[in-house]
């Protein structure tokens, strides 16, 4: 299944030299990794050899996963969206009615999202209800903890 994701170029540039990186460096050195262990004989009893075609299935997982991720990315033209409504890519700054406290979010795709750093996915229960929302709209936003209602202050972009 894919499923199409919008990223920055710098976003996708990053996914791509990840990718780049697994390929290149990592893979090898997991086929280099197998064949020491091969040479140290008995591959029955041999847990290093085990060891390391575990890590080699993994990192070939976690390949296959960064080429769907990369085959399915597109490139967000920032100058063709309607300014007015939170989109992704958006910076929304937001006021929780709940606790009175006034934050501001990035609306970043899934596998840019960093917390620390207030990029949040749109893929997340407070991105989906900020999406398509303009300034003075109000979200409410079911979390672990109950309902919040957050009021939408104003929207820009970077």
């Amino acid at each position: 299944m894919s499923n199409v994701s919008y990223y920055t170029e710098e976003g996708l540039k990053k996914l791509r030299d990840e990718l780049a990186q697994l390929k290149d460096v990592e893979r090898p050195a997991a086929s280099q990794a197998i064949a020491d262990a091969r040479d140290k004989g008995d591959l029955s009893e041999n847990a290093e050899y085990d060891a390391a075609k575990e890590a080699q299935g993994m990192l070939e997982m976690q390949i296959a996963k960064l080429e769907n991720v990369v085959a399915n990315a597109r490139i967000i033209d920032e100058s063709s969206m309607d300014l007015s409504k939170a989109l992704i890519h958006s910076t929304v700054k937001i006021k929780n009615h709940n606790n009175n406290m006034v934050m501001n979010y990035k609306l970043v795709a899934q596998s840019e999202s960093d917390l620390s750093k207030g990029l949040i996915s749109v893929d997340s229960p407070i991105g989906k209800a900020l999406l398509g929302k303009e300034v003075g709209d109000t979200a409410d936003v079911v979390v672990p903890v109950g309902t919040i209602k957050l009021e939408i202050l104003e929207i820009s972009r970077d």
